[in-house]
């Protein structure tokens, strides 16, 4: 064994399985570990695994996927050992770091350990890493695990890799790692009681949430911990709180732009005497405990990222969250004592979320990727062993928005340009901002800018970055200089060349945004990009009144998305920066407002007309060709859809889901890059998208199936069901397995379930009452049939006495009606 001291650990459901672990790393150099919250997988197994003959002197780089993840860890560990951290146990993270040469666990968040492995790929010190969390599959997760594997397959064949997670597919984890061996740890053995309180359709999700931690304040015990989708929801809620709690009960908000020591009075326990509730993102579902929470309040929301390669842009998008979200947060009910968990959704939609949340590497800007690919000497970033391979249009829009910054060459390899941007600790955008700004003697005001765009809340809020700019500079909290420390450092590694130069803001944006330039279109407030997409600003704002900005955030439709934060700047210094971007000439251009093509003779940067003379509309192939363009730029959704051309391409997706090749994929990458395939042929030269006609596009993806199988699309995929009363029920092909919704009274004297595909893939039932309210949800009507219906019968007997509620609903005559009167 090792000679690091013994240290007495508590007895946590993972203790069984340390003994296992032990002997899988022993003889293999990967593994995987799946325990759920609470089985003690974060602290106990990288101090345990001190005692590992294999460690000799070498350290334990323990990767977290939050900063307050990280941090929280490495607190717990040390506290464990009877020290603080930054001893034995020590964590690095991007504004915050406690290491010395004492430390033997490393806890680190997961890009700085990708940093780590590119500057030092034999991981000199490394015995082991632990891949904490791996469900949450972020792009810095699936990059390291795909560098680490790299370098334990040719340089360090003793490095150990163990993946953790809670909630995991674990075979195909082990399968990635070699067919590793796994190990499953069970979780604490607490009864978590499932409740749910279903959100009223117009009712906002702040008021819900507000109603039901009223109501579980005066009906339950305990702390109480409500998930809630992003920032703005929590201080709504807080505020509708704030003024009607009890003065034993603290408020306590818990999202990622907090300072560390506000989001440590959401982690530790209450007072004695006291309760609390901590208003939480999904930032609470895993790697870190919140002592005393009994009651948790989940409102089935979370926000995720999508990137929009048209655009450049990375828009927060809030969703349904996945099964697996839902059980994790349900969990945190039950840690030490039986709990409670209130759900704001109707019992019957739980079946309909999506099992997992998907990968980042699925949805993310890849630049950075493809960026760090190339400094490992990797041009095509496929060929490292990732989970789920990064999408091929991700790839190639990343690929080309480096050639346009100097990061590549024409073989993919790095410039002298990139090797300044990776320099820096920033996205790519910013790095290139960074850089050039450099060249002007501008380096440390570039930097500072930087630190605001990517550390959410510094410098307050306000949508115009001069603003938060100038709020920074006096700002003393321990965020804000710890930002501004890291902005020197950044600068300092890109040295100025010659005297600052005094750009603007919106002039050293202009490096990161060429794109995103944005001409005010006459009404006040709303704007034009250069990527062509509508912004606007609220009219009350100062910017709203700004002939031009460059924008660096925004969300929203494209049509008219709002804009986040952005600085003014001036025609003549846009002319002067990108002159060799301004192009004359005839141009066909997509108005998202009309939804339409038009034609002009212009002098324009983009999108964006200098000056103009309108032409007339496009028509014929001009205006198909331009449509192409418009749905690449601006995507699938500015395509007249019909409600036949949704539902085949549901269908035609599970069809590709289930079967696979030669089924074609229906997603949105796919769709885009073949549009010349499946969308071309069909158009008909409007240049008014609205009037393409339906059948275009039902006709179009229907060509993208080989011909010899589009017969059978409508009997392996039918788009109605036909019930025993003879009524045909649309199927549902939006989740996971096809579902119809139908009335329970419908389906008496079915005596199998209902399957399609010739018989071999079940329904699933939506079974609904006569006011076609949701009442159960079945994978299996005989069992149904025999076992719940009987509860279900008398409640709805109860509740719908003209029905008809036979004892044996299997041999009774199906029926649409109710029973006529006077029976």
């Amino acid at each position: 064994m090792s000679n690091s001291k013994v240290i007495p650990l508590p007895q946590l459901p993972v203790t069984e399985v340390l003994p296992a672990l032990d002997q899988a790393l022993a003889d293999h150099a990967r593994a995987v570990l799946v325990a759920p919250p609470g089985a003690g997988k974060t602290t106990l197994v990288p101090i345990h695994l001190l005692q590992a003959d294999w460690r000799g002197d070498g350290m334990i780089v323990l990767l977290e996927p939050r900063r307050l993840a990280a941090r929280a860890a490495a607190r717990r560990m040390a506290e464990l050992m009877g020290e603080e951290p930054g001893a034995t146990v020590g964590y690095r993270m991007r504004l915050e770091s406690k290491v010395s040469a004492k430390t033997k666990i490393l806890v680190v968040t997961e890009g700085v350990f990708a940093r780590m492995i590119l500057d030092d790929p034999d991981l000199k010190g490394v015995a082991a890493v632990l891949f904490d969390e791996f469900h949450e599959r972020s792009l810095d997760a699936d990059f390291g695990l795909a560098l680490a594997l790299d370098v334990q397959a040719g340089l360090r064949d003793d490095l150990k890799i163990l993946v953790m997670s809670a909630t995991l597919d674990g075979a195909r984890v082990a399968s990635l790692l070699g067919d590793a061996p796994v190990m499953t740890s069970e979780g604490r053995a607490y009864p978590i009681d499932i409740r749910y309180r279903e959100r009223k359709p117009d009712e906002r999700i702040e008021d819900a949430m507000a109603r039901a931690i009223r109501e579980a304040l005066t009906q339950e015990t305990g702390s109480i911990l409500a998930f809630l989708p992003g920032q703005g929801e929590i201080e709504r809620t807080a505020q509708q709180l704030e003024s009607q709690l009890p003065a034993n009960v603290i408020l306590a908000p818990l999202y990622g732009a907090m300072e560390g020591r506000d989001q440590d009075i959401a982690i530790k326990p209450a007072p004695t005497g006291k309760r609390k509730i901590v208003l939480a993102t999904s930032i609470a579902e895993t790697s870190l405990t919140i002592d005393g929470v009994r009651v948790v309040i989940d409102s089935g929301l979370a926000r995720l990222p999508k990137y929009e390669p048209a655009t450049g842009l990375t828009r927060l998008e809030t969703v349904r969250a996945s099964r697996a979200a839902a059980d994790q947060r349900a969990g945190r009910a039950g840690r030490t004592e039986p709990g409670i968990a209130i759900r704001l959704w109707h019992s019957g939609q739980t079946a309909s979320l999506p099992p997992f949340s998907p990968p980042e590497i699925l949805e993310a800007d890849l630049s950075g990727l493809v960026l760090n690919c190339a400094a490992w000497g990797v041009t095509d970033p496929a060929t490292l062993a990732f989970l789920d391979p990064p999408p091929k249009p991700a790839l190639a829009e990343a690929r080309s928005l480096l050639t346009r910054l100097g990061a590549l060459d024409e073989a993919g390899r790095l410039t002298p340009e990139a090797q300044a941007m990776r320099a820096l600790a920033l996205p790519v955008r910013l790095a290139h901002m960074v850089a050039e700004a450099a060249k002007r003697g501008e380096a440390q005001a570039a930097a500072e800018l930087a630190m605001l765009l990517t550390e959410r809340g510094l410098g307050g809020n306000d949508a115009d970055l001069e603003t938060r700019a100038s709020r920074i500079r006096n700002d003393r909290s321990d965020r804000a200089q710890r930002a501004k420390g890291l902005a020197k450092r950044l600068a300092a590694s890109v040295p100025n060349k010659g005297q600052p130069a005094g750009s603007s803001i919106g002039r050293m944006l202009l490096d990161a945004y060429p794109d995103r330039i944005a001409k005010a279109r006459g009404q006040v407030g709303q704007f034009l990009l250069a990527n062509g997409r509508g912004g606007e600003v609220d009219a009350g704002l100062s910017l709203s009144r700004a002939p031009w900005l460059v924008v660096a955030d925004m969300s929203g439709k494209a049509g008219r998305a709002r804009i986040l934060s952005a600085a003014e700047i001036s025609e003549t210094e846009i002319r002067m920066a990108l002159g060799n971007k301004i192009e004359s000439g005839k141009q066909v251009i997509y108005d998202p407002e009309k939804n339409a093509l038009r034609a002009r003779e212009a002098v324009r940067i983009g999108a964006i007309a200098l000056s103009e003379k309108p032409l007339a509309a496009p028509s014929g192939a001009a205006a198909d060709e331009g449509v192409i363009a418009a749905v690449r730029q601006h995507g699938l959704s500015i395509l007249p859809w019909s409600k036949e051309a949704e539902t085949l391409r549901r269908r035609l997706g599970w069809l590709h889901k289930g079967l696979g090749e030669p089924w074609p994929s229906m997603e949105d990458g796919y769709l885009l890059e073949k549009l010349e395939d499946w969308l071309l042929p069909f158009l008909t030269g409007e240049a008014q998208l609205n009037r393409i006609p339906g059948h275009a596009l039902k006709n179009g993806l229907m060509s993208l199936v080989p011909f010899d199988l589009q017969r059978n699309v409508d009997k392996l995929a039918p788009t109605h069901f036909e019930v025993p009363t003879g009524s045909h029920i649309p199927i549902r092909y939006d989740a996971e397995e096809p579902v119809i919704a139908v009335r329970v009274q419908e389906l008496f004297g079915l005596a199998v379930h209902p399957a399609i595909a010739d018989g071999k893939v079940p329904l699933l039932l939506e079974l609904l009452s006569p006011a076609h309210r949701p009442i159960q949800i079945t994978r299996d009507l005989p069992g149904f049939w025999k076992g719940s219906w009987a509860d279900v019968r008398a409640d709805m007997r109860g509740r719908y006495p003209r029905h008809v509620w036979p004892e044996d609903p299997a041999t009774a005559d199906p029926t649409r009606r109710a029973k006529p009167r006077g029976q």
